[in-house]
Order: C-alpha cells, then structure tokens, then sequence
C-alpha cells in the first residue's frame, strides 16, 4: 500500500501509523495508536525483567558455633532455594582465633555442603576471603 494512503487511513480512523519494521523492502507499518504500542512493549520488558530475576542470589551465614539442628535447617532452606533455581552463596563466618585453624574451618563447611540434598554443582570453590569462607552453588 502506499504510503499516502497508508496516513489517509489512519488520519480516517484517528490512530498513529507506525513503522514496525523499517529494514524490511517494503517497510513494514501498522496503524495503531502509539501509547497502546509503547505499553505492550514496556509490558514485553517488565515480563523479562521478571525472568531475569529468578536467577538472585541467596546467601545463607554459618557459624562453627552453631547447632547441628541450625545447620539442618540451614541446609532445608538452601535445598527450597536450589529447587527454584536461585544461585546460593554459603558464608561460614569466622571469630577471633578460629582464623587461626582455616583447616578446621574449611573441614566443616565442607561437612554442611554434604548435608544438602538436592543436587547441585559448585560454582566457586571454598576461598578464604576477610572474615571467613565462602562457597557458591547452582542447581545441576
């Protein structure tokens, strides 16, 4: 259609022609208002957005101190985040002088990582950082 009949049609019903595809030979238009337009695309990105964010990271703290039925729950919570896809960070937190026995400390944040039940792969290793150590996680 040509383009001086294309404008008369929507000067006709009152809307907006607007060009959907220009790189197409012809291009592409549709008479349509441009608000209605502009709204199912804001729509289209907020959808994505939403997508986008399922992927969050959760992070879970644990101490040496803590109970076993502490880190039982802990790891109850980890295995309700893995299950909606979410990527989990363990931070096992050290005080004081437990700094000094990293081996023991890493020994038992290896022993929680065990007490996951769901099936996961590691995304960083254990690695000491400032104040203690820390592991991510993603479902498998």
């Amino acid at each position: 259609m040509p383009l001086a009949k294309a404008l008369e049609l929507a000067k006709e019903q009152g809307i907006d022609l607007v060009e959907i595809a220009s790189t197409a030979k012809p291009p592409v238009v549709r008479i349509i208002s441009f608000d209605k337009l502009r709204y199912q695309e804001e729509k289209q990105l907020r959808k994505q957005r939403q997508a986008q964010k399922s992927l969050e990271l959760k992070q879970i703290q644990i101490s040496l101190t803590e109970g076993q039925n502490d880190l039982t729950i802990k790891a109850d919570k980890i295995d309700k985040f893995l299950e909606k896809g979410h990527k989990v960070e363990i931070l096992l937190f050290l005080r004081g002088r437990q700094k000094a026995n990293k081996d023991w400390a890493l020994k038992k944040l290896k022993e929680f990582v065990t007490m996951i039940s769901k099936q996961f792969t590691i995304t960083a290793e254990p690695k000491f950082i400032g104040r203690g150590f820390i592991v991510q996680i993603i479902k498998k």
